[in-house]
């Protein structure tokens, strides 16, 4: 029987996530839909996690999107609950929500149902919200896994997720 529940590259890369962010001393939060806590159920594995990982957001339907993340109904309504302006809606509420320093949001399309011709199953956005200036600094990334199955797409949002984490080369 294997230490961790999740799968073997998720861990290691959450390993990874959490000492680097310990390392620069920088706390962060998660927003998930699509991967239902995936991400959260990685880091959660590192000991000592706790130093660094401040909270996460499960918000699957768009009502808790909007309830707990202050997602607006104008911005659901508009570009539909898979897309940018919503990801980055939910890093800036996961953000707005802890003390966290930089929070991550994933929000897409599984499968095997769902997809449409402009958002097919495989249809995944990230958000990441950093604090500091005005406004808060927000990177944004929209990419589709394809036919990966359910799992599959899973697997690589969070992959995805926990490069977000990761500090760019040039912090310390």
């Amino acid at each position: 029987m294997t230490d961790s529940l999740v799968h073997p590259e998720l861990a290691a890369l959450a390993r990874r996530v959490v000492q680097e962010n310990r390392r620069i001393g920088r706390t962060f939060a998660l927003a998930e839909s699509c991967t239902g806590g995936l991400v959260s159920a990685a880091i959660t594995e590192v000991p000592g996690c706790s130093e660094v990982f401040e909270a996460s957001f499960v918000t699957y339907s768009n009502e808790i999107k909007q309830k707990v993340l202050k997602v607006s109904q104008d911005v659901l309504e508009t570009f539909g609950a898979v897309s940018v302006a919503t990801a980055w809606a939910m890093a800036q509420g996961a953000l707005q929500s802890t003390h966290a320093h930089v929070a991550v949001a994933i929000t897409g399309i599984a499968g095997p149902a769902g997809g449409s011709d402009n958002k097919p199953v495989g249809t995944v956005v990230f958000a990441r919200a950093e604090r500091g200036g005005e406004p808060d600094k927000v990177v944004a990334d929209f990419k589709n896994f394809g036919d990966l199955g359910r799992a599959g797409v899973r697997l690589q949002a969070a992959l995805c997720a926990l490069e977000l984490l990761l500090p760019e080369p040039d912090e310390p």
